[in-house]
């Protein structure tokens, strides 16, 4: 029998804690093992319970959802984090990208690419509503931004790049390709000072746009969103 995937929802608004309880709690693989109030409260939840997938609002009292994202991820670097918000401003989404986030889903989709988006996260998938991709990639497409005259990749470094796509971890590279982790995590840290990049879900968005990878797309029952999927873990190192 197939383990149930433990989720941690922290919302500021308690209704909103409610629905989605309401909302997972009809799905037979995942199971809300807590909730979270705020930024400090989801800290000390995730600590306590070692939830597989994070729900993460932004906008909270006290300590907000992106100041918890990056404590986290500092401390607990493989914690699987879907943001869960109303906003999609640059100052949002960059910074939670950058931050770890894993996904950036907005409170606008249906139940079904919630669900869709958790297991992706739980599968180390980049899950990220499309007006979120779209400025991603809008972003990793500035010229001035990817390593103007910096030296290009070389041939090893493309190949990381390509597995790190696909969702391989470090140690997974690392048996692929014959060579030590602490090798592979030097080509990846080479791999983002090169091209300007901050987080590993930025160098899977760049190898999308560079056709080292594809992604995967899936419309609602409404087809008023797709959501983008692109196969890496949020972390680079």
């Amino acid at each position: 029998m197939t383990r149930s995937i433990c989720v941690l929802v922290a919302d500021d608004h308690a209704i909103v804690r409610k629905g989605i309880c309401a909302l997972l709690a009809t799905e037979p693989d995942i199971e809300v093992v807590g909730e979270a109030k705020d930024g400090r409260d989801a800290i000390a939840e995730v600590q306590r319970l070692q939830p597989d997938v994070i729900l993460m609002d932004l906008v909270m009292p006290g300590m907000d959802g992106l100041e918890a994202i990056r404590y986290i991820t500092a401390h607990q670097p493989q914690a699987r984090i879907l943001v869960l918000t109303s906003f999609a401003g640059d100052d949002k989404v960059f910074p939670a990208i950058k931050a770890g986030a894993l996904g950036y889903l907005l409170k606008d989709s249906g139940p079904e690419e919630l669900v869709q988006a958790i297991h992706q996260v739980y599968g180390g998938k980049s899950s990220l509503h499309p007006t979120v991709a779209r400025k991603l990639l809008q972003e990793l497409s500035q010229p001035s931004d990817r390593g103007s005259g910096a030296e290009p990749l070389t041939e090893r470094e493309v190949e990381v790049l390509r597995l790190v796509a696909q969702g391989q971890s470090n140690r997974e590279i690392s048996d692929r390709l014959g060579i030590s982790e602490a090798t592979v995590r030097t080509h990846v840290s080479n791999i983002l000072a090169k091209l300007n990049l901050s987080s590993r879900t930025q160098a899977a968005l760049y190898a999308l746009q560079k056709g080292h990878c594809e992604a995967t797309g899936s419309e609602s029952d409404q087809g008023t969103h797709t959501t983008f999927v692109v196969d890496a873990l949020p972390h680079l190192l």
